[in-house]
């Protein structure tokens, strides 16, 4: 299988190199020369998340090494952005020396989350409280409509048509109804026109409210933060691994609904916005 949207994908890519990275045009060329030449070179397996590049490999074989080392570095790039800026992960498949990197975003600290909230409008708030206050994905997020949400709980319909249910804190849940009284949505939570928001247009406001403040800041740095400061109250790893979306099961298997009340009292516990009522 091959990404249905390549050619789009890597094009973001590229113009993300040139106006968020500054690359020299020089440098942006070479890794366009690649990924065209990477184009239907490789396979990917969306159940595993692998990306497999061995075919491209042995078309590189006769090339020197220094030449090899550079194709390799532009494509661990591109896989790279898809992780950070995308949120679609992968795992290359034809040379260990190029696995994508284990770290994490550097979470947010808590005073810098406060201060933007403090003066966020109404849709700013919801979208950074979905997101730092359950953890959930960028392309998540857009994806909510209005009757994943029942009462303490909401449903996600997350990576690998997975879905997992979680609970509501209560700031969180007053939130979302003061924005749904003031916004009106229709069908999705997010929406502007009657037409729902795209990752896009929510990266940008969630970039936006903390350019204001000095920082940039990342959706992806906001789930990251969500569970590191859960880890770092007590909360428990196989807890936050479910409210995450994170699972070692079959990607078609629904993730159940958190029913243990002890999890949930830990999860509403340990959160710093349960602070905030």
């Amino acid at each position: 299988m091959l990404l249905a949207n390549y050619d789009n994908l890597t094009k973001e890519f590229l113009d993300y190199l040139r106006d968020n990275r500054g690359y020299p045009s020089v440098t942006i060329e070479t890794y366009k020369i690649v990924l065209e030449q990477l184009r239907g070179n490789y396979k990917i397996d969306n159940a595993s998340g692998k990306f497999d590049i061995r075919e491209f490999r042995v078309k590189m074989v006769e090339l020197n090494k220094k030449t090899i080392v550079k194709k390799l570095s532009a494509i661990r790039s591109f896989i790279e952005f898809l992780y950070n800026q995308k949120n679609i992960e992968f795992q290359i498949i034809g040379d260990d020396t190029i696995k994508v990197p284990q770290r994490l975003p550097k979470p947010i600290e808590n005073r810098y989350i406060e201060e933007v909230l403090s003066s966020a409008s109404i849709l700013e708030k919801v979208i950074l409280y979905m997101l730092y206050g359950l953890g959930i994905r960028i392309s998540e997020l857009a994806n909510i409509k209005l009757e994943d949400i029942k009462d303490e709980w909401i449903l996600i319909n997350g990576k690998g048509a997975k879905q997992r249910e979680l609970p509501l804190l209560p700031i969180i849940s007053i939130v979302i109804n003061q924005y749904i009284e003031f916004a009106h949505p229709k069908i999705y939570l997010l929406e502007k026109k009657d037409t729902p928001l795209n990752t896009n247009q929510i990266r940008y406001i969630v970039n936006r409210v903390f350019k204001a403040q000095g920082i940039k800041v990342t959706p992806h740095q906001l789930r990251h933060s969500f569970a590191t400061d859960l880890l770092n109250r007590g909360a428990r790893v196989s807890d936050i691994s479910k409210l995450l979306g994170h699972s070692t099961m079959a990607s078609t298997q629904l993730y159940t609904k958190l029913k243990n009340s002890t999890k949930r009292d830990e999860y509403l516990q340990a959160h710093p916005l349960c602070k905030s009522l």
